[in-house]
């Protein structure tokens, strides 16, 4: 895949609205989760992608600067050539100066190759130099969004599970509703009270039947004393 296709790929990327691919998902977790692993593989795609580009661009930047300086070496040369063909050409020898001249175009004409190699190569080292600082840039801001994506999930997992409890608890109060009659403790109330009311009854049963009893013995006495009053008179 191109370093273009990767670059607008995580430009998109880093662009994206969070919120609003949440409020359009059915399942904002499971969107989540999908969202963490896409980021995930396109900012490991994206750093190899940068790491090539970089490499690429220092090699040509070090071809760049050897031309360059074999352009200054080539001009130095040809300096030389040309003073020793003018000492010698002062000096009578014509022909060994012709000789200095040639060799002086010719280091002439490498210096203008290398120059042109430097300067041929120049905007594509600019052009990818731009390449490396936007990859770099979106890579910081899907980094960035991924970061944010996992707060996000890590948020969401929180809320669901706090919903999850209360509603758990909720249950738990329901299923004990002191107010419904249906209700397992308003039956055992109900069960209680009756057997109060049959401990009542019994007590005051058992309080009548005494009752009777002592009023027995207040008769049996009253006869004794008649009789003891009766016994008195005749005596």
């Amino acid at each position: 895949m191109s370093k273009q296709t990767v670059l607008g790929r995580v430009t998109q990327l880093a662009k994206a609205n969070i919120n609003a691919l949440l409020d359009q998902a059915e399942d904002p977790q499971k969107m989540l989760d999908q969202l963490i692993r896409d980021y995930s593989a396109n900012i490991t795609e994206a750093e190899e992608a940068v790491a090539a580009t970089i490499g690429n661009l220092r090699l040509m930047e070090q071809d760049h600067q050897e031309d360059v300086a074999a352009a200054k070496e080539w001009g130095g040369k040809a300096l030389a050539a040309s003073r020793k063909a003018d000492e010698l050409r002062s000096g009578g020898q014509t022909a060994e100066a012709d000789r200095f001249d040639n060799l002086a175009k010719v280091a002439l004409g490498r210096q203008l190759q290398s120059e042109k190699e430097a300067t041929t190569a120049e905007p594509t080292i600019a052009a990818q130099t731009e390449v490396v600082s936007r990859l770099r840039t979106g890579l910081d801001q899907m980094k960035g969004k991924l970061g944010e994506l996992q707060a996000k999930r890590d948020e969401l997992v929180a809320r669901a599970t706090s919903a999850r409890a209360q509603n758990r608890m909720m249950d738990a109060v329901k299923s004990i509703d002191v107010l419904d009659p249906t209700s397992e403790l308003s039956r055992f109330e109900d069960k209680v009270r009756r057997e109060e009311a049959r401990a009542m009854g019994k007590q005051e049963l058992a309080a009548s039947s005494l009752d009777a009893q002592f009023e027995q013995l207040d008769a049996l006495g009253d006869s004794a004393e008649v009789e003891a009053r009766l016994a008195a008179l005749k005596g």
